[in-house]
């Protein structure tokens, strides 16, 4: 059968994008074929498509998505045609249609719609990973959030809210300041207007906070080094600025035997089983009103490129879908 999907040939900017159809074989062994119904937009599609995370080429990009199953392949027993699946660690997204290995999915309840699916199981995963199993984040403690407006922003200022933690988020503009606070944000920084790290103390009493979940990147480096607590943790899981460089371990020692981490949630949901869990723990915030969807845009499939225009303007809010 045909399948249609945005494919890059090589690396570069939104205009790299290619949409063409083409043949899409019969599932193989442990394999399922799926119709796309709703797709992710996520940053880390926008590092594959530049080369800053290297990826081999042609490549069809995009790691997040929902649909409904079409065929399966041999040995595939733990799906049937017509289930609702998602996927948010098999990159191949951008397609109307597309093979993917079966142990990559995720069953979706009923009482989530697809668009919400694909809309927060990455960006939620995400959430998770970085709240419960990489920054560890205690009820009372304070905890820095950059891009709090963001798709993983939002998700990550009312996860926080959920288990009793205080948020300061940053932001970019009174806008975005009002969806932080929607989102439960105790506190909120415009760094176009303000000093983070001073803000930071002034908050926290000169304290300083022991968690930063920092999704930007270079431009944000030494504020966050200049707002964690003796023996904070820096948790920098972005690049949206431009990679952190030549890190002078030195500094960590001085600024007060900081811990710093780069996770990415690939490290973590490396199982059938951990996927799941961190698909059932998202769903959970879901029903309990604790995170929401917050989807911001919706694009054509077609429309791809001036998503990603969008993304990396920082002109959207929430989370963006694709459909197909």
């Amino acid at each position: 059968m045909q399948t249609h999907v945005q494919r890059i040939a090589k690396t570069g900017g939104p205009e790299a994008f290619e949409f063409v159809g083409t043949a899409l074989p019969e599932p193989g062994p442990g394999e399922v074929r799926l119709r796309a119904t709703a797709i992710g937009l996520n940053y880390i599609d926008t590092y594959h498509r530049t080369g800053l995370y290297p990826i081999d080429l042609p490549a069809v990009l995009g790691q997040e998505g929902a649909g409904v199953v079409q065929a399966l392949g041999e040995g595939v027993t733990d799906f049937a045609v017509g289930d609702r699946v998602g996927s948010f660690t098999a990159r191949g997204a951008y397609a109307t249609h597309r093979t993917v290995a079966a142990d990559q999915l995720v069953r979706l309840p009923d009482d989530v719609s697809d668009e919400d699916a694909a809309a927060l199981m990455l960006k939620g995963a995400t959430a998770a990973m970085l709240v419960e199993d990489c920054g560890r984040v205690e009820a009372g403690q304070t905890v820095l959030v950059y891009a709090a407006a963001g798709g993983v922003g939002l998700l990550l200022t009312g996860w926080l809210k959920a288990i009793g933690a205080t948020v300061i988020a940053v932001v970019g503009s009174e806008a975005k300041a009002s969806r932080a606070r929607g989102a439960g944000a105790d506190h909120v920084i415009l760094h176009r207007d303000e000093d983070i790290a001073a803000r930071v103390r002034e908050i926290t009493g000169g304290a300083g906070v022991p968690v930063i979940f920092d999704s930007v990147g270079k431009a944000t480096w030494q504020a966050s080094l200049d707002s964690a607590s003796p023996r904070g943790l820096i948790v920098s899981f972005g690049n949206a600025s431009g990679p952190v460089e030549g890190i002078n371990l030195g500094v960590l020692s001085a600024k007060g035997s900081l811990f710093v981490t780069r996770p990415t949630l690939f490290h973590y949901a490396t199982t059938p089983e951990a996927r799941q869990r961190y698909a059932d723990k998202v769903f959970a915030m879901l029903r309990s009103g604790a995170i929401r969807a917050e989807i911001g845009q919706r694009f054509p499939l077609e429309a791809v490129a001036e998503a990603h225009e969008e993304l990396e303007a920082g002109t959207t809010i929430g989370s963006t879908v694709l459909i197909p």
